[in-house]
């Protein structure tokens, strides 16, 4: 599926948009509009998307996870970002919003209606360089959001390994962890350092989702290998999050070509390097689990949390593990997904129109098992005690026992100036918070950043020679230099007495 753009100044493009038209057929059927915000940021006449964001009333989608930037320095100059801090560039300059702005930021959120934001990422940069991070993590917890977590390429945890204790105490839920591949080569930023990380997280129980940047040619034939490697560490890790690559600044075609990957093109490299463990059939766009959202709005007579995003931004799956064959196992090969979100539907539209829910209730339970097969499932797991748990008894612990349990497949494509849509762009559920009480989608906040990024750090930030003469100290002291490569480790870690398996055993 291509995109084509055609500009009275600079004519016709041409861009790929989804890797498979079989794919995309199957995807769109999926497509379900949320209820947007109905306390807008922006006054509707202003609305002129992408150019004033904000959120606006023609936005369609609440915040599902919100960012909020707590610097946009960094410890490493990965080659292919987007984001930190360079010094040098005109116009550079540190952003680092106190706490009394991310205090009111979160409250902005909360402020949403009909569903306030109740899920946070703090991101970067990279977030460990603020020693005020656990206290910025407090400060979200205190403001009422329940899921935090922290995006981070590990580096600092596994230095100090403390430091994953006392955010888990002042409430992180989990890491977001770049982590690109299973060599040095695809992985250079964090390879010798992740597993130092996880057993850290391990320590501290708290969960970690792996987040590989896809790239076309550089990593796309270890995408097994990342889903092998979090395998061997399902105790922990939660989730991996495969992200293909938005590719930023002026390329021409030919190169873009080269490096360019969609989500089917990834969810095929699974498939083929799992030797078929994980097929293609196994993943469903996000919004397919909108009827799960329908269904409880229409059991409790109150807005619910709706993941409405657009059906070629995201997809996922889950996976158990057989504790016999050792094979990762798709909850697809044990459930009709696609049956039980059509009888959700079913039932919702039994409610929207007066029937019992107590009635409709005993229905749910009574076929709810004639779409698991029980002998597929894995052993231990009552699936269908989770369902009703969650669905009817709206039990968060229910959702929380399947997690430990399973592992989640994700993808999220970001957008680029190549390939950026509107019809995505206005149901994005990602967004930015920033000190001027915005709510901007990710996709319009860094594929436009002279409209949105760039102007906000500019605003409420300082250049890098204000930043380094009121610190003391230049911008790239604070570069990692690759100190567990040589076998320099924190003082009183403890990690010594831990045998840390390398990531390729090489």
């Amino acid at each position: 599926v291509f995109m084509t753009k055609t500009c009275p100044e600079h004519g016709e493009t041409e861009e790929l948009y989804f890797g498979s038209y079989d794919m995309y057929q199957k995807f769109a059927t999926y497509w379900s509009d949320g209820k947007g915000t109905h306390a807008p940021n922006v006054p509707i006449e202003s609305c002129a998307c992408p150019a004033n964001c904000g959120l606006c009333s023609n936005h369609l989608s609440h915040t599902g996870l919100a960012n909020i930037i707590v610097t946009n320095r960094c410890d490493l100059t990965c080659w292919y970002c987007f984001f930190y801090v360079k010094k040098g560039l005109e116009g550079a300059y540190v952003y680092e919003p106190s706490l009394d702005q991310v205090r009111e930021m979160v409250r902005a959120l909360k402020a949403e209606r009909p569903v306030p934001g109740n899920s946070l990422q703090i991101t970067g940069g990279e977030p460990t360089l603020r020693p005020e991070l656990p206290e910025i993590v407090r400060i979200i917890k205190e403001e009422g959001v329940d899921h935090i977590q922290l995006n981070t390429n590990g580096i600092n945890l596994a230095l100090n390994p403390n430091l994953a204790h006392t955010l888990r105490d002042n409430g992180l839920s989990n890491l977001y962890m770049s982590f690109d591949g299973v060599s040095p080569k695809t992985n250079p930023k964090n390879h010798w350092e992740a597993p130092y990380t996880i057993e850290s997280c391990r320590k501290a129980n708290l969960g970690v989702v792996l987040v590989p940047t896809v790239i076309k040619s550089i990593n796309d034939h270890e995408l097994g290998g990342i889903l092998r490697f979090a395998q061997r560490n399902i105790d922990i890790v939660r989730a991996i999050s495969y992200q293909p690559v938005s590719l930023t600044g002026r390329m021409k075609k030919q190169e873009r070509e080269k490096y360019r990957i969609t989500i089917p093109d990834c969810i095929e490299r699974i498939e083929e390097q799992t030797n078929g463990e994980i097929p293609r059939d196994a993943w469903f766009p996000v919004p397919s689990c909108s009827p799960v959202t329908h269904f409880v709005e229409a059991f409790t007579k109150r807005p619910q949390y709706e993941l409405s995003i657009h059906f070629a931004c995201g997809a996922g799956t889950y996976v158990f593990e057989d504790k016999d064959t050792k094979k990762m196992v798709p909850i697809t090969s044990f459930v009709d997904l696609k049956g039980l979100f059509e009888y959700l539907d079913e039932k919702t539209d039994e409610l929207n129109s007066g029937t019992n829910k107590y009635l409709v209730a005993a229905k749910f339970i009574t076929k709810l098992n004639s779409f698991i097969e029980k002998d597929k499932q894995p052993a231990g797991l009552n699936l269908s005690k989770l369902l009703v748990g969650a669905l009817l008894k709206h039990d968060y612990s229910s959702v929380g026992q399947f997690h430990v349990r399973s592992m989640f497949l994700g993808m999220m494509h970001f957008q680029d100036k190549y390939n950026q849509d509107e019809e995505r762009l206005q149901r994005c559920d990602i967004h930015y918070l920033t000190p001027d009480m915005r709510i901007i989608p990710f996709c319009s906040f860094n594929v436009i950043p002279e409209w949105y990024r760039d102007r906000i750090q500019k605003k409420y930030g300082i250049s890098v020679e204000e930043w380094e003469k009121k610190n003391g100290e230049k911008l790239e002291s604070r570069l990692y230099r690759g100190q567990l490569r040589r076998g320099k480790h924190a003082d009183g870690c403890g990690c010594s007495a831990v045998h840390i398996e390398p990531i390729t055993g090489t």
